[in-house]
This record gives C-alpha cells, structure tokens and sequence, in this order.
C-alpha cells in the first residue's frame, strides 16, 4: 500500500471536472435552435449565461493558480461567446489547463499563497483553498444548467458520477475522447 497522497482528490477533481464539463457540453450541442439562449429561471438566466459565468470565472482562478495577473478582465465581456461551439473549445482548453495544473501539485504547492487579483487588491489564499472553492463553484453552476437542461429538449447528462473504479463501464469513449487513460484516472 502507497502512502498517502493529499494532491490525489485534486487530480481525480480536475478529471471529473473536465467529464463533467464533456457531458454537459455534448447535452447543449443537442439543444434545439432557440433553447441555449432562451430565458430561464436560475440564477444567470439562460444556460448560454451560465455556461459563460463558468468560463470566465476559471480563466479567473486557474490563471491565479498559475501565477498569473489576469485578475477581473476575465469577465470585463459578461459573455464573451455566444456560439456555443466556442465557448465549449474555450472550456475545454481552461479545463485541460486544470488538469495539467493539478497533475504536478505537490504538498508545498497545495499550502502556497496564490495571490487573486481583484479590483484595487489583491486577496491572498492558500491553493488548496482556492481550489476547492473552485470545484465547488463550477458543480454549483453545473447544477443550475442540469436543472434548465430539465426544461428543455435535451435529457440532462450523468453529471454526479465521479472517479470511481466500478464507474469506468460509462465513460470509455468520453476519457478516450479527453485522451485519458483509466489508469491515468485512478493513481
């Protein structure tokens, strides 16, 4: 038996994460012409607005754990895609970026300072921290798109499965499509 790895759970969250990202953005390009915009109860009106607040709030975090100095011009555009096809290459890119930044934490890196760069300040906060607020942040908005997907023509994808051995059965063509491996997944 290995030890215990704490950057573990980040890891199997950035993969789950950019799944779940899959799935959802494989259910919206099924939407009917009308239905990514549509106006609907949540708290970003439709799903093209949710699907953008998420967006931008990752270019916001991943870049803050990247070192980076992007701070609020990540949403100076509240929606800067409108084509749905876009937005979901720019969200797999920023996903992919999660990853990578998630396959080489170490301990020392989870309990580093990441400076945020908000508007006349800069909020200081662990890694480990942001990066939970992070994970949470987008399942919170994911949910909210599951729930308006509900109200359209489009079934709302398994989002809620997570890493999980017994669970490999129903993602083999989405981690070949993300080009993982099962084993890459489960160390």
């Amino acid at each position: 038996m290995t030890g215990f790895d704490p950057c573990r759970v980040f890891r199997k969250l950035a993969y789950n994460n950019a799944l779940a990202n899959l799935r959802l953005s494989n259910a919206c390009l099924l939407l009917q012409p009308g239905e990514f915009e549509a106006h609907r109860t949540s708290f970003f009106p439709s799903i093209r607005m949710t699907m953008n607040h998420i967006l931008t709030v990752d270019w916001f975090y991943v870049d803050a754990l990247e070192g980076g100095t992007l701070g609020p011009k990540a949403w100076e555009v509240e929606e800067p895609f409108t084509a749905l096809e876009a937005l979901i290459a720019e969200q797999r890119k920023v996903d992919g970026r999660l990853v990578i930044l998630c396959e080489k934490l170490t301990p020392d890196a989870l309990a580093a300072t990441v400076q945020l760069h908000r508007t006349g300040r800069i909020q200081e906060e662990r890694a480990d921290d942001v990066l939970s607020h992070l994970f949470q942040h987008q399942t919170h908005h994911r949910g909210q798109i599951h729930a308006m997907l509900a109200g359209s023509s489009v079934k709302p994808p398994q989002l809620d499965e997570f890493i999980v051995d017994d669970d490999a059965r129903f993602r083999g063509g989405e981690i070949a499509a993300l080009g993982w491996s099962e084993e890459k997944l489960m160390r």
